[in-house]
């Protein structure tokens, strides 16, 4: 991932800069019991500091490339679902429906290996 700061050295528009090494959210609330409920996740970066207990958040639509980043501290375990209620699966297995759990105070990488899959890899401890 590009550093923006590198970015605007080379010359690059203050937005395209932006844009290229990603955006971030922090103070973000979890919400929703399902996926239909959960949060929408819009940002490259995402900082979870509220939820209630069987809470989520959603990943934006499965496209071959997107990375997002999600870090709990929200006190509660919440659950990630995929954006799309059919055909896209997370770790090749797990309908996005159903989603993967994160604890609190732990990390979650979120890749797209191809339209149709999340790759998810959580549990990494941020202590």
């Amino acid at each position: 991932m590009p550093f923006r700061g590198k970015l605007l050295a080379a010359g690059n528009a203050p937005e395209n800069a932006r844009q290229i090494s990603g955006t971030g959210k922090t103070a973000l609330v979890a919400v929703g019991s399902n996926q239909s409920g959960a949060l929408q996740l819009a940002d490259t970066y995402n900082t979870i500091t509220t939820s209630s207990a069987s809470t989520g958040v959603k990943l934006p639509p499965a496209e071959e490339g997107n990375l997002i980043f999600i870090y709990n501290l929200s006190g509660q375990t919440l659950t990630i679902y995929t954006n799309e209620t059919t055909g896209v699966t997370m770790n090749n297995a797990v309908a996005g429906s159903t989603g993967v759990s994160l604890g609190n105070t732990k990390t979650a990488i979120c890749f797209c290996p191809s339209y149709n899959t999340w790759a998810v890899t959580c549990a990494l401890t941020s202590t």
